[in-house]
């Protein structure tokens, strides 16, 4: 199966019909596509990487006119379809005779692996052999059709987790998170895409034909038997996309026909094993990809950091450094995020748009859960900007605040030493961000149609915000504490750390700062 010329990507049109499409086929107006419709979420988010590093390395615009031009105006088809061919023969999914899609390009004797192994949640052998796959059942997936093969192999090697001696991490490191941009009103596939594209004067330019710097699997691999790295320098930049940190080969001679294990249908063609050997390219150094957020360090001494996803999910707590520039931790958002914000959001009739982020929350090589989750981009005329970020941060700083309050009293009821006690909590904080969420983005709203000239947030919005804090955090604490069953819990440890929460949500300094700026509206009544 050729990845350009054969139809494989799992697509919904707009009429509802469901089939498979070629890459080229994003460009078709009539009954255009206007999703991907893979049969796991982790596929879906790579297949849509997919289709933007094919255009980002084939297709991408000069400037921002030319986005604009492709914008308002898909390209024709054909032009797609031919600058997309020039590329079909580095695109091959088996290739005996050479360079095969993401695959070693000349893999010697080497381990043989269960096709399940390919993605990411599955259990180890030694895990399966123990009978410790508790959670994760081995022996579910048994055979991929090409189509389900082609995602696993590139969603693998775009987040690849650390999986043992040699066997290499991700460019951005093992389940990073990816940001995508979703303009609100887009109906087409192509919009979706186009909207994460960079211009090549914001990262490089096009290519004309297969380069193996870029597309690494069409040249012998950068082994790193003995440590050796590759840094940024020493390939081409738009390797990014097409980063390949493991040494893996699908075994097309062991083909059979069958149901694919994953999206059930029936095929010809089916894989079931893969070979694999350790030492892979080693990405190291200030590699940034494009469309993931990283943290920076204020100091400049340590390389920045990729975010990747974590225990209890993404909320409005990340909305500041996912979306803009998280001013407490250094986090910023990804190139793509950061060119709609800068560049194109003002150019449009519609400007507002969605960010969906997603991505595995890793623990070394074991994948404990998959997160996504989308919010919304406000677009913040230039002249507000200080004021507007400044308020985002007071409000997510004050929740932050209230949730660890929050735990700490509740834990002061439950137990008589309540720090010698282990547990994250993390459930109830997680109750506590979901609680508070619609109200955050409808106050953030509200801030972002500050007027010109204003240096702080409205008295209202500080009132109402503190009020929601505050009643969410004291149901949480009677919710929780009520239905407990703790032997250490006594009524009155429980009054008094009610008592002292409630305190601190109206004593403790971001708490007052609120109620400090609520007062004015009082003052100015009178």
């Amino acid at each position: 199966m050729n990845l350009i010329d054969d139809c494989w990507l799992p697509a919904l049109r707009a009429d509802g019909v469901r089939e498979l499409i070629a890459p080229w086929q994003i460009a078709e107006t009539e009954n255009p596509v206007t999703e991907i419709i893979a049969p796991r979420p982790d596929f879906q988010g790579a297949l849509y990487q997919f289709l933007i590093g094919l255009l980002q390395t084939t297709f991408a615009p000069e400037d921002i006119e030319e986005w604009l031009e492709r914008w308002h105006k898909i390209p024709e088809t054909e032009h797609l379809k031919d600058t997309f061919e020039k590329f079909s023969s580095a695109f091959e999914l088996t290739n005996s005779d050479g360079p095969a899609f993401m695959q070693d390009f000349d893999l010697p004797a080497s381990d043989k692996k269960s096709l399940a192994a390919l993605l990411i949640e599955s259990p180890g052998e030694k895990t399966c052999k123990d009978n410790q796959d508790l959670f994760v059942k081995g022996g579910a997936v048994n055979a991929l059709c090409q189509s389900c093969a082609a995602a696993a192999l590139f969603t693998l090697q775009i987040n690849a987790p650390s999986g043992g001696a040699g066997h290499r991490v991700g460019l951005r490191g093992g389940g990073p998170l990816t940001t995508l941009v979703l303009p609100n009103g887009a109906d087409s596939l192509w919009h979706k895409l186009w909207a994460n594209v960079l211009v090549e004067e914001a990262l490089a330019e096009k290519l004309a034909k297969p380069d193996s710097s870029v597309l690494p699997w069409l040249a012998p691999t950068r082994c790193s038997v003995k440590g050796e790295t590759t840094f940024p320098d020493d390939v081409h930049i738009l390797q990014q996309y097409w980063s390949m940190p493991r040494r893996i080969r699908l075994n097309s001679d062991t083909q059979d026909s069958g149901h694919c294990s994953i999206c059930g249908i029936e095929s010809l063609q089916l894989f079931n094993s893969y070979r694999t050997k350790n030492y892979g390219t080693n990405y190291d150094g200030p590699w940034l990809h494009s469309l993931t957020p990283y943290r920076f360090d204020p100091k400049k001494k340590n390389l920045p950091l990729s975010l990747k996803g974590q225990d209890g999910g993404l909320g409005y707590r990340h909305w500041l450094g996912l979306i803009w520039q998280g001013v407490e931790n250094g986090d910023q958002a990804a190139a793509n995020v950061r060119q709609f914000n800068q560049d194109i959001a003002d150019l449009l009739e519609q400007p507002m748009a969605r960010l969906w982020c997603f991505g595995f929350d890793m623990d070394n090589m074991k994948a404990r859960c998959w997160y996504e989750h989308t919010m919304p981009i406000l677009h913040i005329a230039e002249r507000n900007q200080e004021t507007f970020f400044g308020g985002a941060t007071q409000l997510i700083e004050s929740s932050r605040q209230a949730a660890s309050l929050l735990r700490g009293h509740i834990k002061a009821a439950w137990f008589k030493r309540p720090k010698d006690v282990k547990g994250d909590m993390n459930t109830v904080i997680y109750q506590f961000w979901q609680n508070t969420e619609a109200d955050f983005y409808r106050q953030l709203s509200r801030l972002a149609q500050l007027p010109n000239g204003a240096r702080q947030i409205p008295s209202d919005v500080a009132q109402e915000w503190h009020s929601r804090l505050k009643n969410v955090a004291l149901s949480l604490f009677d919710q929780w504490v009520l239905n407990a069953n703790t032997e250490d819990m006594k009524m009155k440890e429980v009054v008094q750390a009610r008592n002292k929460l409630q305190g601190l949500l109206y004593g403790a300094k971001p708490f007052k700062a609120l109620l400090q700026i609520a007062q004015q509206k009082k003052e100015i009544s009178k």
